[in-house]
């Protein structure tokens, strides 16, 4: 079986270990699995790099790191609420 794992954002890399632990469970071996995503950070490469290192990588852009909420920065602000509109707009974020 050959995967792509999409995820906007790579941030600290727990979503991705989440969605890896379910493949792995289902049989996929992580040699078989492409995870692309639009913008990452450092710590999320790592810690992909340190407990995935045979998942190829695709990314868009590599921003600077995570703040202390983490977030990417500069980054796109938080995905999903951008995406559903569920936080930001009306408070002017974006």
């Amino acid at each position: 079986k050959n995967v792509v794992l999409c995820d906007p954002m790579l941030a600290t890399g727990g979503s991705a270990m989440m969605a890896l632990g379910v493949l792995r469970q289902a049989g996929v071996r992580d040699e078989r699995v492409v995870f692309a995503n639009v913008v990452s950070c450092p710590e999320g490469l790592r810690r992909l790099a340190s407990e995935a290192p045979d998942v190829k990588i695709v990314t868009c852009a590599v921003d600077a790191g995570l703040n202390d909420q983490k977030f990417i920065v500069p980054g796109l602000g938080d995905f999903g609420d951008r995406y559903f509109g569920t936080f930001g707009y009306s408070e002017g974020l974006w």
